[in-house]
């Protein structure tokens, strides 16, 4: 049995999650963004899914599985530093009213995923821009460059 079936066996919100994630990716990609998983902030925080737009525009996706994991988790807040826009990416399942109003709404399953509702604006300070941008690229580049090592 391979590591990631047995994570998926003995936890199967592991699962839930990649499949919101692979949904929520799929949704960004096709508006322009690429996105990596699990992208260390310079706060040591990691984001679920990190996506950089066509002009630069900066997005973060926080992926909740389930309402313990909702509430066990408030390092969300943090992200706001690094990103234009902020959403949260749920199953259709998930009660959505306990999510915030000022985070985007992104519903998903593994196959897609729709924005219910839109985040709001809020544009980086360029040297953070240009700080989280080299990141980004960075971290992106290391992960291909292992992929053929």
């Amino acid at each position: 049995m391979s590591l990631d079936a047995f994570a998926s066996a003995a936890n199967p919100a592991i699962d839930d999650a990649r499949q919101l994630m692979r949904g929520a990716a799929r949704l960004l990609y096709d508006h322009g963004y690429n996105a990596i998983p699990e992208f260390s902030l310079a706060s040591s925080r990691r984001a679920d899914l990190f996506a950089v737009g066509p002009k630069g525009e900066i997005t973060i996706v926080e992926i909740k599985s389930g309402i313990a994991d909702f509430r066990a988790d408030n390092k969300w807040h943090e992200y706001r530093d690094y990103c234009d826009r902020l959403y949260f990416a749920v199953s259709a399942r998930f009660p959505r009213d306990i999510l915030p109003e000022d985070a985007g709404l992104i519903v998903a399953d593994g196959f897609g995923a729709a924005i219910l509702r839109e985040s709001p604006h809020h544009p980086l300070a360029g040297a953070r821009r240009k700080a989280v941008t080299l990141r980004f690229a960075r971290c992106a580049a290391e992960r291909l460059m292992r992929l053929d090592v």
